[in-house]
């Protein structure tokens, strides 16, 4: 396929053409995991269904001692409990989340990472104070650019021994829906996706939205740490590519019928089927979908949900 690659920077290279997928993919695999096709019936993905992306180790992390800092470019240097953060006033959104590179398996010459298929996606209601009323307590200072968020989850990329860490352009750290959620659909946040609490970004891939945070840093030059540069478009690996930010318009199909337990291929009875699914886009609201079922040689127009929440 002639789609753009994303995140190929480490380990830098593309499988050869009769490469398989190796032991080292393979663990990856195991360790995190995607959606059931089956559960894009429920409109908010159950937690254990929600897919996950782990980069580094899990980290252990004590609720009771755990403390956000807020750092650089502000006027006052704030140190945060999680029973101050939740004793601000809250706010609930429902947010579509995907991987960034969410079909690469798919893709001809193949990225080697985590090889997702296409079932790196999930929909959660997430519960948090808003970032901006924490960054308005600490007082931003003009000469403000970037936040860049620092997750307690630490590892090794490229030799070098870091901690995970994102950036975000400061207008969009300040967009009212932007989270630091404790909450995943009503509930605390389990450890696998970022207790106690994580950034939650409505309409960016997955991997700005930082798990287990221990620091928010206001900075003055554009982020340039790995985690961004790592997750760019390119149509080769020399390429530098641009930044892969908000989710491209994509969607998915309730798988009908049922499998084939090996091959997962689908047993349909004759008669006729309702298709349902799901599309979404971090860029602007879906208002269209169409469907084909003759291999895109006819096109026909879907029926959409009346209550469509904006991500």
């Amino acid at each position: 396929m002639d789609a753009q690659l994303a995140d190929v920077s480490l380990p830098s290279r593309l499988a050869d053409q009769d490469e398989g997928i190796s032991q080292e993919e393979l663990a990856l695999a195991a360790r995190n995991h995607g959606i059931m096709l089956e559960a894009l019936r429920y409109d908010v993905t159950p937690i254990g269904l929600h897919y996950l992306l782990t980069h580094y180790d899990m980290p252990a992390l004590d609720p009771a001692t755990w403390r956000l800092a807020v750092t650089g470019a502000v006027s006052r240097r704030l140190e945060l409990t999680l029973d101050e953060l939740r004793s601000r006033p809250a706010r609930t959104v429902r947010v579509t989340m995907e991987c960034a590179g969410n079909g690469r398996a798919r893709m001809h010459p193949r990225p080697i990472s985590q090889p997702w298929l296409v079932e790196a996606v999930g929909t959660a209601e997430w519960t948090g104070v808003p970032l901006r009323d924490v960054l308005e307590s600490a007082g931003v200072r003009p000469s403000a650019a970037e936040v860049v968020f620092t997750g307690a989850d630490h590892g090794v990329e490229r030799g070098v021994e870091q901690d995970y860490q994102r950036g975000l352009p400061l207008d969009e750290a300040l967009g009212e829906e932007v989270l630091l959620a404790y909450e995943m659909n009503g509930q605390p946040l389990p450890p696998q996706h970022g207790h106690p609490v994580r950034l939650v970004v409505p309409g960016w891939y997955g991997m700005t939205n930082v798990k287990w945070l221990q620091e928010i840093s206001v900075v003055e030059e554009p982020f340039r740490g790995f985690q961004h540069r790592a997750y760019r478009y390119r149509q080769s690996p020399d390429d530098p590519g641009e930044p892969a930010t908000r989710m491209v318009p994509r969607s998915l199909i309730e798988p009908p019928g049922f499998p084939d337990f090996m091959s997962r291929a689908r047993v349909v009875r004759p008669g006729e089927l309702e298709l349902r699914g799901r599309a979404w886009s971090g860029h602007a609201p879906i208002d269209r979908v169409e469907v084909s079922t003759d291999g895109g040689r006819n096109w026909a127009e879907a029926e959409l949900d009346a209550d469509r929440p904006r991500w």
